[in-house]
């Protein structure tokens, strides 16, 4: 074998070893559960998000989820979307200091959902999408860590529930984060949108209220200019009559 093969061969196989670390070094990074929002998850406002759930092994299939929501930002409302093949149970706790929301109070919250396999699961090399409605979102906070717990079929349990530190490295099991962006001015939180659409509504009812009355007044001056003209006719009608009947008569 000449020298340029040798060299060729040693620089391809230098290549693929270099390629090889960067593909396991990096795969471990997008194979953590994560929480995405569909749309904008905004403060103070309400959210649909998928909590987003990889397989990470290559020999065992992901059976149970258990998602952790704080209380000490607590969400009124926490409905989770029917899922074939998973059995979800929702788990509430009281609080210890009740929310007020809509004018009520509320003394307990949702801490926890849990998606158990029911004739479905994940596999290697697969992932799955959990989806949730919540709400209220926090107006004083700028995330939500939602720690889950992974279980796989062969018994092996993952704990994502390392949060991030400001300025450290990512942990090796981050627990998940729900960004909250900034509330917009047209958000609805308070029914501040809701109630410019309500005046609008108003509104468009009284132009056409003053429509319907001007054109029902122009129907009447109307119907009025035309039965004096129609009297006025009669009357004329009246008097030829009785003068025609004079001169036949003279």
């Amino acid at each position: 074998m000449s020298v340029s093969r040798v060299s060729a061969t040693r620089a391809a196989l230098a290549g693929g070893i270099a390629l090889s670390s960067v593909v396991l070094l990096s795969g471990p990074a997008f194979a953590h559960i994560g929480v995405q929002p569909v749309g904008e998850a905004a403060k103070g406002g309400y959210a649909t998000v998928n909590v987003k759930v990889p397989n990470e092994r290559d020999n065992a299939s992901t059976v149970k989820l258990e998602l952790n929501f704080p209380l000490d930002h607590p969400l009124a409302s926490v409905m989770p979307q029917p899922l074939p093949g998973w059995k979800i149970e929702v788990t509430k706790s009281k609080l210890a200091k009740p929310l007020e929301m809509h004018g009520k109070k509320i003394n307990e919250a949702v801490s926890k959902v849990t998606w158990t396999a029911d004739g479905s699961k994940i596999g290697p090399g697969q992932f799955q999408q959990f989806p949730l409605s919540l709400g209220q979102l926090p107006e004083d906070a700028d995330e939500l860590v939602l720690k889950a717990i992974q279980t796989y079929d062969n018994k092996e349990v993952v704990r994502w529930i390392e949060e991030q530190k400001p300025g450290a490295e990512e942990p090796e099991s981050p627990a998940p984060v729900l960004k909250l962006s900034a509330a917009s001015a047209d958000e609805d939180h308070h029914g501040g949108a809701a109630d410019e659409d309500e005046k609008a509504g108003h509104d468009d009812k009284s132009a056409d209220h003053e429509e319907t009355a001007a054109a029902s007044s122009g129907t009447d001056t109307t119907a009025r200019v035309l039965g004096v003209v129609g009297i006025l006719v009669g009357v004329a009608g009246v008097a030829f009559g009785v003068l025609a009947g004079r001169r036949r008569s003279a």
